[in-house]
């Protein structure tokens, strides 16, 4: 399983020739170092429905023809903009060729922006990507909360991607221990840095893990790890 980061909390994850992107927040940061229209998927998946994680889901999905995987409410949101889509809720499983996908609990909101309004957008929810025999936990944005430890002690996870911006999700502190509590091969640090209000040093946060024992990717925006 190859996994890319494409800033904030974009992912790339692909195997076998299958490609899975997750809240491709692209055009509306230019960190990313990825336009919309370089992007080849085989399904959107989202985690909730703030702007800066729906993103360009629209415009990939309809250009790539995939559908939108997402909690039941943002899945409705998707079809009703014309988006093909596959609603699921927490705890659920999503079998297919080539990949699953499982909706795992968050602590966070969800609403998604619709002609200057804020519309509910369902449950807010993290995701177990599994393709070859790996498995990528995608927590999206979230607070610390004891189910994390519950979802690595029921799941093998080989990479984690974690937030550990604070102010909307949980610092790296709180990062540190969820990794501790999730226990993946590799813990990968995300949503910090976009905006002032989430500034953090990636190097303290890996120096942190390696001090625990927990291996850790700082990637930059177009870098890859394989699990």
């Amino acid at each position: 399983m190859k996994i890319t980061f494409y800033g904030h909390f974009c992912f790339m994850v692909e195997h076998g020739g299958v490609r899975l992107i997750l809240d491709p927040f692209l055009s509306g940061n230019p960190a990313s170092g990825l336009k919309p229209d370089q992007v080849q998927a085989d399904a959107v998946i989202l985690t909730h429905g703030h702007d800066d994680h729906f993103g360009d889901t629209l415009e990939i999905a309809s250009r790539c023809g995939c559908p939108v995987i997402a909690i039941h409410e943002l899945a409705h949101f998707c079809a009703s903009k014309g988006a093909a889509v596959h609603g699921m809720n927490l705890g659920g499983t999503y079998r297919t060729e080539g990949y699953s996908v499982k909706l795992t609990p968050a602590r966070h909101s969800s609403s998604v922006s619709d002609n200057g309004q804020l519309l509910y957008a369902g449950e807010p929810a993290g995701a177990l990507i599994t393709m070859g025999g790996k498995t990528f936990y995608h927590s999206g944005d979230t607070a610390l909360f004891g189910d994390l430890k519950l979802i690595g002690d029921l799941h093998r996870i080989d990479a984690a991607a974690l937030p550990i911006g604070d102010n909307y999700t949980m610092g790296p502190e709180e990062a540190l221990l969820a990794a501790q509590w999730v226990r993946p091969g590799v813990v990968i640090p995300a949503h910090y840095n976009t905006f002032p209000g989430i500034r953090q040093d990636r190097f303290a946060f890996a120096s942190a893990c390696e001090e625990a024992g927990i291996r850790c990717a700082p990637l930059l925006p177009g870098e890859s790890i394989e699990v």
